[in-house]
């Protein structure tokens, strides 16, 4: 499906919407870059200077990992560390403005909400605060890079929902690749971590140009 550049949602309702944490509900993308340098120097592998932001913004996690020489067996251990430092140092990050409120929307609307993260409970809890966390029918943390399809097929399992009534909301190409392997639809948000060409040209099945179209996945 063709990405409307105006952001409008098509027409289509869905029974169960699972979100990515970092850069689709959390404002966390300038944090992310601080802690890379940092765990760069940690785990020896080559940081990243400002000048190349943008242009590793419209990469594939793939590339950026063999750009600056990070090893697939070493993931886990910069996810831990990175974990580590959000809940040790993270605290001022929040959700975008009105994310909060277009969950309790949707909720109210009858869309059942998930959450599948690399991210820790812990952080998830603290960003999005008891109230939303309340509203998730099921959670899966800690999940890997490129491990998040078998946790989208366990929400899945677990909530009762078929794949083609659900979707994966999320910010980055590798979440695009997980919500097609778990037979999910994707919907791409314009204002996370991947440039918005990047995941134009994934060809996402919903276009979410701004928060406020969060609340257009209840049909």
């Amino acid at each position: 499906m063709s990405t409307p550049a105006s952001g409008r949602l098509p027409a289509r309702r869905f029974d169960l919407a699972v979100f990515d944490l970092d850069g689709t509900l959390a404002d966390s993308f300038a944090f992310f870059v601080t802690s890379h340098n940092r765990l760069a120097r940690r785990h020896r592998f080559r940081p990243v200077a400002g000048h190349e932001m943008e242009m590793l913004r419209g990469w594939n996690p793939r590339r950026i990992m063999r750009h600056t020489g990070l090893p697939a067996w070493r993931l886990p251990w910069v996810a831990r560390d990175f974990r580590r430092l959000m809940q040790e140092e993270g605290q001022a990050i929040a959700c975008f403005p009105g994310v909060r409120d277009a969950l309790h929307d949707l909720h109210a609307r009858g869309v059942r909400l998930a959450l599948v993260t690399s991210n820790s409970e812990a952080n998830g809890r603290r960003i999005l605060g008891e109230d939303v966390w309340g509203l998730l029918a099921h959670v899966e943390c800690g999940a890997s890079l490129f491990g998040k399809a078998r946790r989208l097929r366990r929400v899945l399992a677990r909530t009762g929902v078929a794949a083609v009534r659900a979707v994966y909301v999320g910010d980055q190409t590798s979440d695009a690749e997980a919500a097609r392997q778990a037979g999910m639809a994707f919907a791409a948000v314009a204002w996370g971590y991947a440039s918005a060409a990047a995941l134009q040209a994934c060809q996402p099945d919903v276009w979410l140009q701004d928060v406020a179209d969060l609340q257009g996945l209840a049909g």
